[in-house]
């Protein structure tokens, strides 16, 4: 009975084994996409590096693993990681390859970590190394989804504040890239979403894009019901030939009404939802009280 668990001790491992050099192989086989210009993605990686921290001591592997997964992921796929990173403002400068790559790196050290939980705990490492990947797997997803999040709820926050600046500089005299360049210059915060959009935006229109083409990339990149609302106004400005300025100040009112409304929303919303926990405690509470009656009065009970 014991060469026969061993026999499959062996098995098990020269599967795995074969499994990985198998798909260390195919990794290493595959042919590399033709190199891609990173723009605004390659500042935001330089960023990062320079702050330090782990990504720049991971950054030449996941580099590398992204040039390994290059020719593996398909359009849809690679348009689809595409997708998330511009949602998230181009996290720390990542190309959808290098995406996918920190995917499987972070899938290896979750099975690295479960694998030493397991010997801690002195219990068979399968089930801790599987639960280790693919808790490591979707992190990085999980990361992304949120920064993304956080990214739109700024952006939606500040952008009647911007708008109303943006409609003071165009009263004063300034044209359009002007207004932009005003307030850019003028924030003390040179990392917020909204101000990192607004440089982009100048950048663009001084390298020869139409306002409608800077604008719909904006809209395209922060898809928030304020930033639709901001961009089809000023499409229709251009298109009609209204006072831009004029624009922007109404805008600039509906947004803030807008974010006034979504607060009340929020307000009556919270009201429902605490209702659940709060029962949750009540019912918590009555058991704590209730609890040492009864058993009082069933331990009397069974004395007399």
């Amino acid at each position: 009975m014991r060469l026969t668990l061993e026999h499959a001790r062996l098995l098990v491992v020269f599967s795995m084994s074969l499994a990985g050099f198998l798909a260390t192989y195919a990794v290493a086989s595959a042919p590399s996409r033709p190199a891609e210009r990173l723009g605004m993605r390659g500042l935001k990686r330089r960023r990062a590096i320079e702050q330090g921290g782990v990504f720049a001591q991971v950054e030449p592997l996941v580099r590398w693993m992204g040039a390994r997964l290059s020719g593996l992921l398909s359009e849809k796929r690679r348009a689809k990681l595409d997708r998330q990173l511009v949602l998230a403002g181009d996290y720390l400068g990542l190309t959808p390859e290098e995406y996918a790559g920190l995917h499987i790196l972070s899938a290896i050290l979750g099975a690295l970590f479960g694998f030493a939980l397991a010997k801690a705990a002195g219990t068979p490492p399968g089930m801790f190394v599987l639960a280790g990947a693919g808790l490591g797997a979707i992190m990085p997803t999980l990361e992304i989804q949120a920064t993304a999040a956080e990214r739109l709820k700024v952006i939606n926050r500040r952008l009647p504040v911007v708008i109303d600046l943006m409609a003071l500089s165009m009263s004063a005299g300034l044209d359009f890239p002007g207004a932009v360049r005003q307030v850019v210059e003028k924030s003390s915060t040179p990392d917020d979403p909204l101000i990192e959009e607004l440089t982009r935006i100048m950048q663009e229109l001084g390298l020869g894009k139409t306002r409608r083409q800077v604008l719909n990339d904006f809209a395209d990149r922060a898809p928030v019901a304020s930033v639709e609302e901001f961009v089809g106004a000023l499409t229709q400005a251009e298109e009609r030939g209204n006072p831009v300025a004029e624009v922007l100040q109404i805008q600039a009112v509906v947004s803030r009404q807008r974010r006034s409304v979504n607060a009340e929303e929020a307000a009556a919303k919270a009201g429902v939802k605490i209702l659940g926990p709060l029962v949750l405690c009540l019912v918590c509470v009555m058991i704590l009280i209730v609890a040492p009656m009864m058993i009082k009065l069933k331990g009397e009970a069974i004395f007399q």
